[in-house]
Order: C-alpha cells, then structure tokens, then sequence
C-alpha cells in the first residue's frame, strides 16, 4: 500500500512544522521521504533543538513559553510569509485543533495539512457533535443536549441523569475543564470552577453534563480521509493505562474487543467522520462502559501521539498519508485492503519521577541507550547533551514495539523498557516495566482506574528502585573532573571525550540555527 504510484512533482514544495520535539522530527522524516523541504520553528529553548538541526530551514520564534512561540499565531504566519513555505502541519498538541488557526494559514496563502477548519470546529465544539452523532444513530452518553445555563438547570439533569455526573468544556480536551460531581450538595462548586476551567484553558465557558461512567475502557479508532470523500479506519487503539486523564500506554488492538465488535466500533468510527466532512488523519474516541455499551466521547481532529501503535498493525504510515491528503491524493485502499497485522504497544517515555508523584525533572541529558531489535521503535528527540527545557510538555521519547500476538509485543516490550537508559534526567521506563508486570494488565483486565487502584503497588514497586540517574550523574560528574586537566590541554581536533564533542556539536548547531534562521 505504501508503494503506490505518486502525482510528480507534488504540489506542496517547502512544508513549515508549527511544532517542536518529537512530532516535529516525525514530520520532518515523512516531509523529506517525499522529497518536501522543511521550515522548523524553534524558541529561544529549543535553539539546539534536534528538530533544527534535520529541516532544511529554522526561524526563531523570540521567548521561550508557549505563549511566546509555538502558541503565537501572528508570529508564526510570519514565518510562513519570510519562509516562503506553501504547507503547514501543526503536529498534535499547541495549534493543531484551533479553527482560527488553519484559517489564519490558509490567508497567509498555505495549506493547512489537516481537516478544514469548519470541520475542526464542528468537531471540537463538544456539544454539537454529540447532535452530529445523534443525527448518525452513533450512541452517546447520556447527559445534557445543550450548553448549562446555570446551577438550576445543572440540577434539572441531575435528577435525570443521576449520580455520579461529568462536567465538561464544551471546548475542552486533554483531560482539561472536567469535573466529577457525586451529590447535589457538590454542583454548586463543581459548576463555577468547571466554568472558570473551560474560559481559562480553552477561552468558552460553557459546559455540559454526562452520566459519570467509572473506570471506563477508553478505545479509539484511527481513521483516515482524503479530500475526495473516501476514508477507512486502522482498527482500534486501547488507551485505557492513564494517570489523570493522560495517557501512560497503549495498544493496538484492543482485548477488550472481539472480532464482531471491533468490526462495528470502527464501522461507527468511519460514520462520525464522513457526517463531519473530515479529511485527512483523526480519531473517533469512545469510552466502553461495556464491550456491547460503548458510546462516542470526542474526536481529535488531527494525528495523534499514539498514532504509532496503528501505523505497526497495518503497515500504512500515517503522517505520509496526511502530507499525500493535503497534495490532493486519493487513497488507494479501501477498507477491505487493510489488514490487522499482529500487535503493537506505545509506553509514553516522560521526564519525570514516577517515585516522587510523578514530578517533572528537566535538565541534562548525558548518556543514552536506547533499545533496538526486531520489532522495536523509538521516535525521539533526545541526543546526548540535549538540556530538556522546563517549559513544555515532559514527553521526551516514544517506545513502540510489534509482536505477533500481544503477548509476544509484551514480552519484547519488557526487554526494550530494560535496555532504554537515559543518563542525567528521571524516567517513567521504570513505571511502565512495572505496569506489564501487573497480572491485570497482562490479563487485558485493566480499565481507566488500574493507576490509581493499584497505587499501593506502584508504590513499593518504586520504593525498590535505587535512584540510577542520580548516582550514575554522579560517577559521570567525578570522572569528568579527573579527566578536566586533559581535555582542556588537548585541540579540539583530536579530542574524543564525548562531553567535549557535544559543545562542539552544539556550537556548530548555533551556526547553522543563525544563517538559517531566514530563508
């Protein structure tokens, strides 16, 4: 399927990511596989970014939060206007489900490499996409058809609906502007805050109610569309290991699911898309209270972290796909084309101590060793010497392997998560060694709850961990001291000491990131 004959040339000549870290890289791979030069964005923190040392073109976004850079609008049609580049992918996360945003893009006189902002905002827009997939015999929760007014009409579907509830941002997503409600005695409360969360984060105060389902399976089809009206899905993804709403691990396919039902959730996957005139990658997610009860929670309206998982089962490379959309191409499969092949699991590989609560530990890293092996891939960012910057997300690798069965891609992924080491910072590796040995997980028993029900087991099987990073920093920091007189006496042309080779690798990236910076 990936072999099919192209359009040459391709329409989209020069591709500006409006991302950062690993996603970014990710693109930059697929943009280059097809022969599409690349513009990376990078802020002040990410000069020595790995993403601008693989584009062919960098502009500096001036500032370092995201609200300086990768969430700065006008900044970035800047740089789509003095890079000259004619296609915009904004990756997951900062800008890639803001309408306004692909709007903004396409008057700068670029492609937006996603779905069209009119479908983006039908489908962002909570509340009227559960009237979408109401209108398409979809199921959905049970909860509240519009906005809330107020706490009295809260209470009105209270008594409806029942207790335990949800309150969601009609505009929310990640986990953000969600509230579980228990007694009446609590709406009060929850609304205000929960209305105060949806304006913060997401700019829309309104909210709505659902049935509170407790410790749901969440599973979630990949789907793909072009912009001929023709679309498939990949089969199902299990993203039930979560902490607080964000995902840890998951798996394609899913246990929970047989043969039967995984026909018909992703029979219903593709339904919801074409109702909301999708093109391009994206995924329908739905919360299972049940294998025969499952309903339609949200769809992301573009590529995803876990996209992975799907890309090992079925052998179609997702970000391609989305880049070959976006210059007019027509899928060349149908769904009976695509074929579940074997098994894959994604652990999220985060900068932060799992021992601790899961703090976020930026800093430097100093040596890695990542696994290899049939079967196993890493997307990251990470180099040895790279200094992980406090200000964005602590994603800082993906682990993914494939197996024949899903006890096969267990076992591989234990071997992997063995030999992944990262040097100078803390890791969640150590987490999800422990989670795959859990006899639930293994079972395919598990559910949204698993971490917060088995924190009695995560924290002995923590408290068994010696702290590596830290003592391994500081055998490094000792044998770099011994070692000073000689590498300051030595040139730079035969010195070897790694630590020496990353300034002068980082040196040569500020260069290259400076007569880059204007295309």
């Amino acid at each position: 399927m990936e072999n099919t004959p192209l359009k040459k040339p391709l329409p989209i000549k020069r591709l500006l990511i409006a991302n950062r870290g690993e996603i970014a890289v990710r693109i930059i791979r697929a943009a280059r596989d097809l022969g599409i030069e690349t513009v990376a964005l990078y802020s002040d923190a990410d000069q020595y970014s790995l993403h601008v040392k693989l584009a062919d073109y960098a502009v500096r976004l001036p500032g370092n939060t995201a609200a300086e850079t990768y969430l700065n609008v006008p900044a970035i049609v800047a740089a789509i206007k003095s890079s000259k580049a004619d296609a915009v992918h904004p990756g997951y996360g900062f800008l890639s489900e803001n309408a306004d945003f692909a709007d903004a893009v396409t008057t700068a006189g670029a492609k937006f490499v996603g779905p069209s902002a009119k479908a983006m905002r039908l489908m962002g827009d909570k509340i009227e996409a559960k009237h979408l997939m109401k209108q398409h015999k979809v199921p959905c929760v049970p909860g509240s058809e519009n906005p809330l007014k107020d706490v009295d009409d809260l209470r009105k579907h209270a008594q409806e609906i029942g207790f335990p509830m949800i309150l969601k941002a009609s505009a929310g997503g990640g986990g953000r502007g969600m509230r579980v409600v228990r007694t009446m005695d609590d709406l009060a409360e929850s609304f205000a805050a929960c209305t105060r969360e949806a304006q913060s984060y997401f700019g829309n105060p309104a909210v709505f109610c659902e049935r509170y389902i407790e410790n749901p399976r969440h599973i979630e089809v990949q789907v793909l569309f072009d912009e001929h009206g023709n679309g498939v899905h990949l089969f199902e993804r299990d993203c039930s290991i979560q902490r607080r709403h964000q995902k840890l691990i998951e798996e394609a396919p899913s246990k929970f699911l047989n043969p039967e039902q995984r026909a018909e959730i992703g029979r219903r996957a593709v339904v919801a898309a074409k109702a909301a005139g999708y093109a391009s990658a994206g995924t329908i997610e739905f919360i299972c209270e049940s294998a025969e009860r499952v309903y339609f929670m949200e769809m992301n309206t573009r590529i995803q972290v876990e996209h992975t998982v799907s890309e090992e089962i079925t052998d179609i490379d997702l970000v391609r796909w989305q880049l070959l959309v976006a210059c007019g191409e027509k899928l060349p499969f149908k769904q009976e084309d695509i074929k579940l092949r074997g098994w894959s699991i994604e652990a999220r590989i985060n900068a932060e101590d799992p021992a601790k609560g899961f703090l976020p530990g930026p800093g430097r890293v100093n040596q890695i060793r990542f696994p290899a092996g049939p079967g196993v891939r890493i997307d990251s960012h990470l180099y040895p010497g790279y200094e992980i910057p406090q200000y964005y997300d602590s994603m800082v690798a993906k682990l993914i392997v494939w197996g024949p069965t899903r006890d096969e891609a267990i076992a591989r992924m234990k071997r992997a998560l063995a030999e992944f080491e990262i040097d100078g910072v803390p890791t969640t590796a150590k987490f999800h060694e422990a989670v795959l040995r859990h006899p639930t997980f293994l079972e395919g028993e598990h559910n949204t709850g698993f971490v917060e029900k088995q924190a009695s087991y995560f924290k002995e099987a923590f408290s068994a961990i010696p702290d590596e990073h830290t003592a391994s920093s500081a055998l490094l920091a000792a044998v770099l001291a011994a070692e000073g007189q000689k590498r300051e006496a030595a040139s730079e042309t035969s010195v070897t000491s790694g630590q020496t080779s990353m300034s002068l690798w980082r040196s040569r990236a500020r260069i290259n990131a400076t007569t880059r910076g204007g295309v």
